[in-house]
């Protein structure tokens, strides 16, 4: 019992660290601003639905979804760390949200932009990036028991992630609309840099990788 919750503890802080509910607040406010509670409610669960099963699945057959489609790791953290650039880039630039003002004579298109921007930027990468994937394909090793703890913490987080989308006015509220402005260009360039990592990191180990096959 005890090395069950020693798995959950370190999976927990595993998932918190990329997946970080309290920095992710901003980027959520920003890319819903302007939107009613029922629209922001609609998104927040969406994204995590999608970043939940996404991480199940991965959790389940990662390794032979990545081989099914040739996939490497390396391609899918630079592709990855691409994406996440250009979030931050956007965010940065002042361009935060999709869904803003959508028209009042075309409710389809409305929820059109509402499920894509559930989907991505929020489901992936930001939530359900290369570093969530590979964090839960990696804590998944090890028998049934390790996926169950980590598809159960996963969804812990989620559920924590999901009240701190809800309850995120009420920190714009105590910090101010001008201090979100400043937060959220912070993040940009935080996510544009941490895009830029992983893209690094991608070419890395791909180098490797390709060093270790031409010896």
């Amino acid at each position: 019992m005890e090395k069950i919750l020693l798995h959950a503890l370190t999976v927990f802080m595993g998932f918190f660290a990329i997946m970080n509910p309290i920095a992710n607040i901003p980027i959520f406010l920003s890319l819903t601003r302007g939107e009613d509670k029922q629209t922001k409610g609609a998104v927040a669960s969406t994204s995590l639905v999608l970043a939940f099963l996404i991480v199940v699945v991965f959790s389940f057959a990662g390794k032979v979804i990545f081989e099914l489609f040739g996939i490497t790791l390396p391609a899918f953290r630079i592709t990855g760390g691409l994406l996440v650039f250009f979030i931050g880039f956007q965010m940065l630039q002042g361009n935060f949200s999709r869904v803003n003002h959508p028209s009042e004579k075309d409710k389809q298109e409305s929820k059109e932009a509402e499920l894509s921007v559930s989907v991505s930027p929020l489901a992936i990468p930001i939530l359900a990036g290369p570093g969530t994937i590979t964090t839960a394909m990696n804590f998944s090793v090890g028998g049934f028991g390790n996926m169950a703890v980590t598809i159960a913490v996963f969804a812990l987080l989620c559920a924590i992630t999901y009240l701190c989308f809800i309850f995120g006015e009420k920190f714009v509220a105590f910090i101010g609309a001008s201090a979100l402005g400043a937060i959220t260009r912070m993040m940009g360039l935080i996510l544009a840099v941490i895009g830029t990592q992983m893209v690094i990191d991608g070419l890395h180990s791909a180098f490797e990788l390709t060093s270790s096959l031409t010896k």
